[in-house]
């Protein structure tokens, strides 16, 4: 059986319909897991709208990850200021990332994070960031495993 060609590619707006598929994919999972998920750290509805700003947006970075041409992930990426005392150096923010199930564990978010880090370094970012939910153990791993480690933890409390 032939090895599939996994590869990495930036999302333009023809990605449209297949990114907003695999968002509502993402958000299923992580509702599940926190359902403050879709509140706070989602997109913004209409998701439609909010991904054509962000695919548009020339501080955001979108990759789209194949298997064999065909999308089976997405990365989003944005570049942040820091606090004024950074003297003006930006941090690169994985804020999204994610994989159909049935591409999982063959490189498809590798490649995807491996892509968007050279260009984020290639634009001069030295710090980067990415978002985790707590006891999301394949996602903290898999950032461990690219060099990252956790430095904060947001506590949330719910009086509703």
């Amino acid at each position: 059986m032939p090895e599939l060609a996994v590869a990495a590619r930036w999302a333009t707006p023809n990605d449209l319909e297949v990114i907003i598929r695999l968002y509502r994919l993402l958000e299923a999972e992580m509702v599940e897991m926190k359902d403050m998920w879709g509140l706070a750290d989602g997109l913004a509805e209409p998701v439609a709208s909010a991904w054509e700003a962000t695919i548009a947006d020339p501080d955001t970075l979108v990759a789209v990850g194949t298997l064999d041409e065909l999308a089976f992930g997405f990365l989003l990426a944005r570049s942040e200021p820091m606090l004024p005392q950074a003297n003006q150096e930006r941090i690169g923010v994985v804020r999204l990332v994610f994989t159909q199930l049935e591409a999982r564990g063959v490189g498809v978010a590798s490649t995807m994070l491996h892509w968007t880090l050279q260009e984020l370094e290639r634009r001069g970012h030295r710090r980067f960031d990415a978002h985790v939910l707590p006891g999301h153990r394949i996602a903290k791993n898999f950032f461990e495993a690219a060099g990252f480690a956790a430095r904060s933890i947001v506590m949330h409390r719910n009086d509703a």
